[in-house]
């Protein structure tokens, strides 16, 4: 006979079980805390859609006082910081590698001529592979001259021409910006997910106990769970590669066996993370949420959506921990600066240096599962 009378004892001994199951479950209890934690944290600390203090580098054709007010008026505008005195070659491959945003050329007759009035020109190479992260400083630096030389002129006029050279996107077109970074983030976020909620089912099933009792040794598994995951990585990235071609007009620019090799590193790092991430969980719902707990930084700190040097030292250090950031400057400079192998290299050893110790640490926790 059911019994349709409501008894808040019944509801009593349901939330005390409920209770007793969250306590049990720790790492829903501390994703659920901790998630809110990093999002407060990460919106409001690391995320400026202002970015100032940007890398600056300075070919220095001419060294007077007005080059130096010049100079110093730029430190003080807090838009940018100079790294140092540049040659041409050293501040081209700067621009190229993301190590600097603004590159100013002096002329070197630029004091002669800002004395006899010939209004000399001051040329700023800007990075503008990133609007927003060139935009503000580029806008500022005709007025922060104008200023810095008012103690060397007596005319009304603006003193010197200050030529802005917008470079590897001189439209300022968002989409080629935002879209070779969504490759990486829809491969950081498919990848992981697929492999963790993948190898959890099979635990969650019972069937990887057969794994366990087979001869297969961790590797073996490891590899044989991850390589179909490999062509799905890149049958992803063909159609972002088509869709950035023909629907955005995205330019390819550099060595195409520079990114394959990035590509091939970055799928095979995010597959090792979900690997890891497998032997953590214990439900596909604590993979999911492992996810989302790797995915929302590698959104925000990644360079992917905020310039990166716009944020402060301690996000640009966490930045630089995840690999969604080495990869996506990687695919930038290839798709939009031309880079060669050469040049990606920087952004590519760290890369091997994470899979190297995420697939260790894989190896490792899969083993003691074994044993």
């Amino acid at each position: 006979m059911s019994q349709s009378t409501f008894s808040l004892l019944r509801v009593k001994a349901v939330l005390a079980k409920e209770f007793v199951q969250m306590r049990r479950d720790r790492l829903t209890f501390a994703m659920m805390v901790g998630i809110p934690i990093v999002q407060l944290l990460l919106f409001g600390y690391a995320i400026n859609t202002d970015p100032r203090h940007l890398p600056t580098l300075v070919e220095m054709g001419d060294s007077g006082p007005a080059v130096r007010a010049v100079v110093q008026g730029m430190e003080n505008s807090g838009y940018f910081t100079i790294k140092g005195a540049a040659s041409s070659e050293e501040a081209d491959a700067a621009l190229a590698a993301g190590e600097a945003i603004f590159v100013l050329t002096i002329p070197p007759t630029f004091e002669r001529d800002l004395a006899r009035g010939e209004h000399p020109k001051l040329l700023l190479d800007v990075d503008a592979s990133d609007p927003v992260a060139a935009g503000a400083g580029a806008g500022a630096m005709p007025g922060v001259v104008q200023q810095a030389l008012k103690p060397y002129v007596t005319s009304e006029a603006p003193p010197v021409e200050t030529v802005i050279h917008r470079r590897y996107n001189p439209a300022g077109r968002t989409a080629v910006n935002i879209v070779p970074g969504l490759l990486g983030i829809i491969l950081t976020m498919t990848m992981v997910l697929i492999t963790a909620i993948a190898i959890t089912r099979e635990t969650e099933r019972g069937t990887l106990e057969a794994l366990l009792t087979s001869p297969a040794e961790p590797l073996e598994v490891m590899l044989g769970k991850i390589t179909p995951y490999v062509f799905v990585g890149f049958v992803q990235v063909g159609v972002m590669l088509t869709g950035a071609k023909f629907l955005f007009h995205v330019p390819f620019t550099g060595n195409p066996f520079a990114f394959f090799t990035a590509v091939s590193l970055f799928i095979l790092v995010n597959l090792s993370i979900g690997f890891f991430f497998s032997t953590i969980a214990r439900t596909q719902m604590q993979a999911m949420q492992m996810t989302f707990f790797m995915f929302l930084p590698s959104i925000l700190l990644s360079g992917f959506m905020f310039p990166f040097f716009g944020m402060p030292i301690w996000a640009q250090t966490i930045g630089q921990v995840l690999p969604t950031t080495h990869f996506i400057r990687a695919i930038r400079a290839v798709m939009l600066k031309g880079a060669g192998f050469s040049e990606v290299w920087v952004n590519l050893w760290p890369l091997v240096l994470i899979l190297s110790i995420v697939a260790t640490a894989a190896l490792r926790r899969y083993r003691r599962t074994l044993d």
